[in-house]
């Protein structure tokens, strides 16, 4: 069994701080409102790609407003997500935190919480790949990595981007309801859960036994 872990959402209670941030952001330099909407699980470079082409100084300004920002945020773990890490860990099962956030970010990150990296084989930053989700880049990079398949591969995420993310690369899929209606997140998930304070190594391997005996009925149906 492989764990993927986004972060954002998923390890971090954050997303509420960041809606607000990106919204108020779209409506001052866009005029547009809700920007967050469509930009969650997406990397900086994607972001100022798609929105704010050409808008250079707006972009330095942004930047700077943003690393301000993560500098000084609060940052809340998802109630229950290191015990359950921890579990993992001492089960041998192989873990990566796969997020759109930078490198610079998770320094920060670090600094509040020095015990994540050692739970996990690696942190994998939007440094590392060239495609934003929805685009499965990211999990496949680091499946392939940890050497994990789709048939061994549990991956929880949150933002709509990240679940289409997810679901793509053909693993089970987790979904937490952090920032997404129940409705939303339970479409692209095989289990939503609110956090982790009941989650289990054996809820997680069962997932995946129900998503790969799905996957095989869909292949004789089809």
């Amino acid at each position: 069994m492989i764990a993927l872990f986004d972060f954002d959402g998923v390890v971090m209670d954050t997303e509420k701080q960041y809606t607000s941030f990106w919204n108020n952001i779209g409506e001052k330099y866009l005029g547009v409102r809700n920007l967050s909407d469509g930009i969650k699980g997406q990397t900086l470079v994607q972001i100022y790609s798609s929105h704010f082409s050409g808008m250079e100084t707006e972009k330095e300004e942004i930047t700077a407003n943003l690393n301000a920002f993560e500098k000084e945020m609060p940052y809340e773990l998802v109630p229950g997500v290191l015990d359950f890490m921890n579990v993992l860990k001492a089960a041998g099962v192989p873990m990566a935190i796969v997020t759109s956030s930078n490198a610079e970010k998770m320094a920060n990150v670090y600094r509040h919480y020095p015990e994540l990296k050692p739970l996990v084989v690696h942190i994998y930053t939007s440094e590392f790949f060239t495609k934003s989700k929805p685009d499965p880049e990211c999990f496949l990079l680091a499946m392939k990595e940890l050497g994990g398949t789709e048939t061994d591969t549990v991956i929880f995420e949150d933002s709509v981007n990240g679940l289409k993310a997810a679901r793509a690369t053909g693993a089970a899929v987790i979904g937490l309801i952090t920032s997404n209606p129940e409705e939303v997140v339970r479409e692209m998930s095989d289990m939503c859960i609110n956090d982790f304070t009941h989650m289990t190594i054996n809820a997680a391997r069962h997932v995946i036994e129900l998503h790969n005996s799905r996957q095989t009925r869909h292949l004789i149906n089809d």
